[in-house]
């Protein structure tokens, strides 16, 4: 399909490259990724009438996960929006949350024998193994106001019902612990009201290690020298959110390809159409050129599409620069590039690239630095001096330091 077949009027498209800003590297001369990494694309946007600046999507008061900085990026209210990650999810599965219920992301983690969080992600489990760890999990702990249910890899829930518990608990991200003692890093009463949830989730988290650790997944990954996804990780509770939705905040229709749950359940509640990619993985190994394709497809009949790539964030946690630099070439030629060229004619498209957080490859998780924006549109004049896209030169463009729904005022400014 091609950019005539998509009718008149200005369409709109979002790249965001999750975990995608970094700092100035001295193994790359003292460039950051997006610097080094070779983005013919991304260059090419630069030079057709772009502007720069920088985001905050990650303001203090809020935690440094991904619901908050992508729910920042499209514009939303955070203290009106944001309930926690765990009814993002859930609303990703189809899940209605009752009153009396709230959700939390569970994630199966490494931990070793000597009590170190190894890895967020149980070695990148997928498929079938993860199903059958939270199957086993919900066996051996279920009751009918305890569930766990399956979602994506090592992203998966846990959802409690009764008006006893409470999302008040204070919790730690596993991804920003990697190679830290989890024993001080267990939930803790937020509030007094929160103490009897607090001490649930600690039970449920220690108990999980031996039933996980003895399951015949575990044992097989173990012996084929893969990590073990032996522990289940909860963290991030909130009820159901009350999100107004994006036609109704910009005037604009719009939807979501991604691969990744917690951005399915914003555009859910957000009233944004959500696209399957098969082979949408979440990882390096995902279909860029098929969430490319889904993107030109959804502005047959919306005026704005959210194209996510989780797999900078993913090697990026994982502190592999190789990868890193590998994710972010394949975001530019694989998805931008494929994108670019199904689309056709630019003169009717407003680009606009950022990442919704860092992760520094040497820090291993995300920071609240303002992350680079880039807005390219035809025929139009790019800020002087030459400007590409990254995170030096995002410092000196024309759109300055934005935070709100700045970034998204920026795309749909005329």
């Amino acid at each position: 399909m091609r950019g005539k077949d998509l009718g008149s009027g200005m369409k709109y498209v979002i790249f965001l490259g999750d975990g995608m800003a970094d700092e100035p590297i001295e193994s790359l001369g003292g460039r950051t990724p997006l610097q080094a990494a070779d983005t013919p694309n991304l260059d090419r946007l630069a030079r057709r009438g772009a502007r720069f600046g920088t985001f905050l999507s990650l303001p203090d008061g809020f935690p440094t996960s991904s619901d908050v900085a992508n729910l920042s990026v499209l514009g939303y209210d955070l203290n009106d929006a944001y309930h926690g990650r765990g009814p993002l999810e859930a609303a990703s599965q189809g899940i209605v949350l009752a009153d009396d219920e709230i959700a939390m992301r569970c994630n199966l983690v490494t931990v070793t024998d000597d009590g170190i969080l190894l890895d967020y992600s149980g070695g990148q489990i997928r498929g079938a193994e993860a199903e059958a760890l939270v199957e086993a999990l919900d066996h051996e702990f279920g009751t009918p106001t305890i569930r766990f249910r399956k979602g994506v890899s090592y992203r998966n829930l846990l959802i409690l019902k009764g008006l006893e518990y409470s999302s008040d608990f204070r919790y730690e991200k596993p991804d920003d612990h990697p190679g830290d003692p989890y024993a001080d890093l267990l939930p803790k009463p937020g509030t007094p009201e929160s103490a009897h949830t607090a001490e649930l989730v600690r039970v449920l988290m220690l108990n999980s290690i031996n039933l996980l650790s003895d399951h015949p997944v575990n044992k097989a990954r173990a012996a084929r020298g893969e990590s073990p996804a032996n522990m289940a990780w909860l963290w991030s509770a909130g009820r159901k959110p009350r999100m107004k939705s994006f036609e109704e905040a910009y005037g604009k229709t719009g939807s979501i390809v991604t691969a990744v749950g917690v951005i399915k359940g914003i555009g859910i509640l957000g009233g944004l159409d959500v696209l399957e990619v098969e082979g949408a993985t979440g990882y390096i190994d995902t279909n860029y050129e098929g969430k490319a394709r889904a993107g030109v497809e959804a502005l047959r009949d919306h005026d704005f599409v959210y194209v996510h790539v989780e797999a900078i964030d993913e090697v990026s946690h994982d502190g592999k620069l190789d990868l890193k630099l590998q994710a972010i070439e394949d975001f530019d030629k694989r998805l931008i590039g494929t994108f670019l060229e199904e689309f056709g004619d630019l003169d009717n498209l407003t680009i606009g690239v950022l990442p919704d957080h860092p992760v520094p490859v040497e820090l291993r998780r995300h920071t609240r630095t303002p992350v680079p924006v880039m807005i390219s549109r035809a025929g139009r004049e790019s800020d002087p001096g030459g400007l590409l896209y990254n995170e030096i030169d995002a410092l000196k463009g024309s759109l300055g330091a934005m935070r709100g729904d700045g970034a998204m005022r920026a795309l749909f400014a005329d």
